[in-house]
This record gives structure tokens, sequence and C-alpha cells, in this order.
């Protein structure tokens, strides 16, 4: 029986490198999956295939959905597809380097690589803004229910979101642990937050049916631009969907307060197959 990618269910590791790539025209799609069933591991190497190689190979996943771009009060959301995502999980920069370079050579000419983007776990697992991510993140068996479906396969939700770090610092503490609905000193949720907040946006149980994520998010940096690299995993998309709509106001017309500093600028799903006899269980 197939079981899920371990690497979606670890903790998350120092160092990480993501890898997206298009898929190339006339190419052979089936003997590109193959070789990439050589490679990802499904622990050091996390794959996601988009929409496109899969329709070339006629898999038609009814979960899987484009990912749609939307817009609110202010706010556009940006959809950016691809047909492969790679989480390259480790503790040595040098190494990850090496590996994307192998892995990059390895599946051409079917897949171009189209961009990569090095991530790391920020002091105790925090956003580079100081608040701690993830905290209503589900554990042991309830982790397990809300990423992976029955088939061991899960679908991830990808967005590089972009940090306006001046306009940050620029807001006071108050004003800073208002947005977020924590405290950034010891990470209690406020009573009194306002309703803009993004605790508040986002309570997974308050949605019907409740919206559970498994958040493997990790901060990203590019010369003087970083943020957060944004990845959930879940067994539907569903609950991604329905969180994002509340965040950008088109459930009742409040927008999150994390818009105040921070933007999406990439947005994308990835269908993440399951494991068996060691490999990608990808039907090619």
């Amino acid at each position: 029986m197939p079981t899920p990618q371990p690497g979606i269910l670890l903790p998350l590791p120092p160092l990480c490198r993501y890898l997206v790539f298009s898929l190339e025209p006339d190419t052979d799609v089936a003997a590109g999956l193959t070789a990439l069933r050589q490679l990802a591991d499904g622990e050091h190497t996390v794959a996601g295939i988009g929409q496109a190689p899969l329709s070339a190979i006629g898999r038609k996943l009814p979960g899987l959905k484009p990912f749609p771009p939307l817009s609110g009060p202010g706010v556009d959301i940006p959809s950016t597809p691809a047909a492969l995502w790679l989480w390259l999980r480790g503790d040595d920069r040098g190494e990850l380097l090496l590996r994307s370079r192998h892995i990059e050579q390895a599946l051409a000419p079917v897949f171009r690589l189209q961009e990569s983007c090095d991530g790391f776990k920020h002091d105790t697992g925090r956003d580079l803004t100081g608040y701690e991510d993830g905290t209503e993140n589900p554990t042991g068996e309830a982790a397990t229910a809300a990423a992976i479906a029955a088939d061991g396969s899960s679908l991830v939700a990808v967005q590089r979101w972009l940090h306006n770090f001046s306009r940050f610092e620029a807001m006071q503490p108050e004003d800073r642990d208002n947005c977020i609905g924590r405290r950034r000193s010891d990470n209690e949720e406020l009573d009194d937050a306002p309703e803009s907040a993004h605790v508040k946006r986002t309570a997974q149980e308050s949605f019907s049916p409740e919206a559970f994520l498994l958040r493997r998010s990790m901060p990203w940096a590019d010369g003087m631009n970083a943020g957060l690299m944004f990845v959930a995993f879940g067994h539907t998309l569903d609950a991604f969907q329905a969180q994002m709509r509340r965040m950008i106001g088109l459930e009742d017309g409040i927008v999150d307060a994390l818009f105040r500093f921070t933007r999406p600028v990439s947005g994308a799903y990835f269908w993440c197959p399951g494991m068996e006899g060691g490999k990608l269980k990808i039907g090619v």
C-alpha cells in the first residue's frame, strides 16, 4: 500500500531549496517523470507534480485544480502554475546546491528549471517578522489526517510571500501584534484582537467544514528581498481555498491585516504522489 512522502510529515529541516520547473514542449514527459522517480526519495527531496505533465501522460486527478487568481478589496492573489515543484531538505547549503544542479541536469530536456529559492529555519521556527509560524498546526494522527489522502498522496499549495520590512518596522509593537493576533513576546493569542487579525481570519476550526492544513512554511531570502515560502499540504485543496478567500475579504469584506506588510508574488498547486517500494507512485 502506498505511503506518504515522509518529508511531508517530518519536522522542518535547518535549510532547504525550492525548485520550480516548466514543461518543455514536444518532449517525452513519461521519460521525464521516470527520471523524477529515481531522484525524489520523498524525504530529502519531496516532489509535487503540476497539471500539465499529468495531462500529458493521461492522468486525471479530480482533486488537483488550477490555482485561481483572486482579487479582494485592494488585494490581488497571483496564479503562477508550474509543471513541477521540488522541496530539497537538508542541513548543508553546498550539498543542496550540488543536489539541485544534479536534478536540473537529470530532468532535462523535459523539465526546465524556472526558479530556485533558498529557505531556512529562523530562530525556533519563526517568520522573519519574529512571530512564530504554524502555531495551530495539527500534530500526530491529526496531521496525517489533514495532509494525506487514503492513497498516501497529498496536495500542496505553494505561495512565495514577499515582506515589506520597512513598512513592518514602521508599525508600533502593539499594532504588529494586532495584525497577527498574537503577542510576539510570548506567542499568546490576544483575546481582544481585531477581526482583521490573521489568527482570526484563518482559525481552522471556524470554517464549515473545518479547514485544517499541515503547514510546512519556511523563510526565504534572495539578496535583500525576503519573506515566507508558504507551503501547506492537504488531502484536498478545499481548506486552503476557504482560508484564502476569507483572508482577502471575499467572505465578509474584512481583509487580513497581513496584507499591510506582505503579499504573495506566486501561487500554484501540485500533486505529491505517495511512495511504493521506495519510489514515487506516479503511474509511468
